[in-house]
């Protein structure tokens, strides 16, 4: 059995420093889901997964899925279960329901995720993060904590590329600004080129702004066979057209460079042959800009324009509304912060409603989207591409 699959809605719960529990953010987020496909009851989900990766670790709370079902109402008959792939569970969790849906295992699947990151004492999360990388190597180097990575990957492409600091600065001002377009989002405040200049190192050269923020959040969508979401919903369908999933290193030693992500390249390389698409036929995309290095470097790995170009890519504004390919329409995780397990899941949200038409600021003419997460110290990576045209 080889069905067409779509994506026929999504909600997300308000994402920021919540007082709420992980139990209230995941009923937030799957009553957002519920209400945006009428049509549609719990009762009618027939799997679940949920993406998490600090469950254990922020909530105390193994056994994460079956004990979300129950939140939500759901009843899954032919699949609950959790994933993890820590930045990247989300995206991942897109992909198995889709294969399961593909494959005729399930028919509607509700994917959610979310973390509950802040907690009263903040450094847990951080000393958490040392398990990014090898925690017994990167862990003891300091690496096992992104921004310290993400500044060598920074410093190594502005020395081999020329790229800039304002030119960094300017992927923060653009996705900022579009962060007025999610109300849900972390920030909805705009900043100006020089605010991002002026704030406060981070790890040199990355800077305040430069880094997308801790988040407590989670987000949920439904898939469903062709068949079925014709039954659900009468909004136009978007289909899931091609993923791709790679990973060639864990340790940031064994990276084959710091500034070409070749496993990025795979994953793209698969998500498109699958789909039938080129970079170029991609009208908006969600990259994972966790540091604004990434979402240059992403611009490049996903062919979108040449390597080393990626900072003249955002200072010419052909990454923004008008441009090549408007990357990280609704602020990515620069503005609306990262809840990890939520990520991909929100990516998937901005692109449903970009290729639907009833985004909060549309891509004109937008008929194909791109999602893309990283996960680890750019190590594993996620694509997805979405379509209204199968």
């Amino acid at each position: 059995m080889d069905r067409n699959v779509c994506i026929i809605g999504g909600g997300m719960s308000h994402w920021g420093i919540r007082q709420a529990s992980a139990r209230d953010m995941f009923q937030e987020a799957g009553k957002a889901c519920f209400n945006d496909i009428p049509g549609l009851s719990n009762k009618d989900v027939d799997g679940l997964i949920v993406a998490s990766a600090f469950t254990e670790r922020s909530c105390f709370q193994t056994h994460l899925a079956p004990l979300v079902a129950e939140y939500l109402g759901i009843k899954p008959k032919n699949i609950c279960a959790r994933v993890e792939l820590l930045c990247a569970s989300g995206s991942s969790g897109i992909i198995l329901a889709y294969g399961l849906i593909k494959s005729g295992i399930a028919d509607v699947v509700m994917i959610t995720g979310g973390e509950k990151l802040f907690t009263p004492q903040k450094w847990e999360v951080f000393y958490s993060e040392l398990g990014t990388g090898d925690h017994d190597w990167d862990g003891s180097q300091g690496l096992g904590l992104p921004p310290p990575f993400f500044s060598m990957v920074a410093q190594r492409h502005m020395k081999l590329y020329g790229t800039t600091e304002e030119q960094l600065a300017m992927v923060s001002v653009k996705n900022r600004r579009n962060g007025l377009n999610n109300p849900k989002g972390q920030y909805q405040k705009a900043i100006t080129l020089e605010e991002a200049l002026n704030a406060r190192h981070v790890v040199a050269p990355l800077k305040l702004f430069d880094c997308c923020p801790v988040t407590d959040g989670a987000a949920a969508v439904i898939l469903a066979c062709e068949e079925k979401a014709k039954e659900y919903t009468d909004k136009p369908l978007v289909y899931i057209k091609g993923v791709g999933q790679a990973t060639v290193n864990n340790m940031s030693a064994n990276m084959p460079s710091m500034t070409t992500w070749e496993a990025l390249k795979i994953a793209g390389n698969q998500a498109y042959s699958k789909a039938g698409v080129k970079p170029s036929d991609i009208d908006v995309a969600q990259t994972h800009d966790c540091f604004t290095i990434s979402e240059i470097i992403e611009s490049e790995d996903l062919g979108f324009c040449e390597k080393g170009e990626g900072g003249l890519f955002v200072q010419e504004g052909r990454s923004d509304y008008g441009g090549d390919v408007a990357i990280n329409t609704d602020g990515g995780l620069l503005s609306c912060g990262h809840p990890f397990g939520g990520t991909g899941i929100r990516q998937g949200i901005e692109i449903m409603k970009q290729l639907r038409g009833d985004a909060a600021r549309q891509v004109e003419g937008a008929r194909t989207g791109l999602t893309h997460n990283l996960s680890g110290l750019s190590a594993a990576h996620t694509v997805l591409v979405y379509g209204r045209d199968i």
